[in-house]
């Protein structure tokens, strides 16, 4: 290697290891655009490329699949609960008494409507029911997105009903009702078969009085309700009527 060789060959070197101060002064290397002189410093802070990378925005491919997700989750939804409600119609048509009816609420397939019209004639609830003239229980139901993976929401809305595992804002007590007792082969004709012997075993009566509590009968409470009794219950464990009492 002759010497000017040599010559150029040490200067490259002193030039790759130059200080990133030296070389945002003078302007040369990597760094030296502003851009540049900015990701240099950041790299000098401690920021890494990937801490960087967080603030970017997903990229449209990401963004496709998660919609096409949410859009395929829905489907499931939509086909399984038009399945049910198209059986549970076909029995009330071929049924002269059927035990229970359901409507959609403002033709809503993700909210339901459901009377129950019969429950153990024996029971103390059925009594109330024909002394007061009331036809039926009317209850409602909302289906989560995740729906049949995940279970509906579930409340009283009338009669106000004391006891039975009923609870404020009409919430219902009941394990098959939340994600740790929900399995995704239940059916609502299940759930509501389950409600009408939770009610029974738990000592129902329809509330003849107004309720002393001055907390608003509703869905907001209902949830409010629910969500607290399953985190008891979550610690200390279930003791509603399992799936075969109904």
């Amino acid at each position: 290697m002759t010497s000017r060789s040599k010559e150029k060959v040490a200067a490259a070197f002193r030039k790759l290891f130059q200080s990133p101060e030296k070389l945002d002064k003078d302007g040369a290397g990597p760094s030296g655009s502003p851009a540049r002189r900015g990701l240099f410093r950041r790299h000098r802070d401690g920021v890494s490329p990937a801490e960087a990378a967080v603030s970017l925005p997903a990229s449209p491919a990401a963004s496709a699949l998660a919609s096409k997700k949410a859009v395929g989750a829905n489907d499931v939804r939509m086909r399984r609960l038009m399945k049910e409600l198209k059986e549970i119609q076909r029995l009330q048509e071929h049924r002269p008494n059927p035990v229970f009816t359901v409507d959609l609420v403002n033709d809503n397939l993700f909210e339901w409507h459901v009377r129950l019209h019969q429950i153990d004639p024996e029971s103390e609830l059925a009594a109330d029911l024909r002394e007061l003239s009331i036809p039926n229980i009317l209850l409602h139901l909302v289906f989560p997105e995740n729906f049949p993976f995940a279970p509906p929401f579930m409340r009283v809305i009338e009669p106000r009903i004391e006891k039975g595992f009923v609870m404020e804002g009409g919430a219902i007590c009941m394990e098959l009702l939340t994600p740790r007792g929900w399995a995704s082969a239940y059916t609502v004709e299940a759930v509501v078969m389950q409600f009408a012997a939770s009610v029974v075993k738990g000592q129902g009566r329809v509330a003849r009085v107004p309720p002393r509590s001055s907390r608003e009968f509703s869905r907001r409470r209902a949830e409010e309700a629910f969500r607290s009794l399953v985190k008891t219950h979550d610690k200390y464990g279930w003791v509603t009527p399992a799936l075969s009492d109904g």
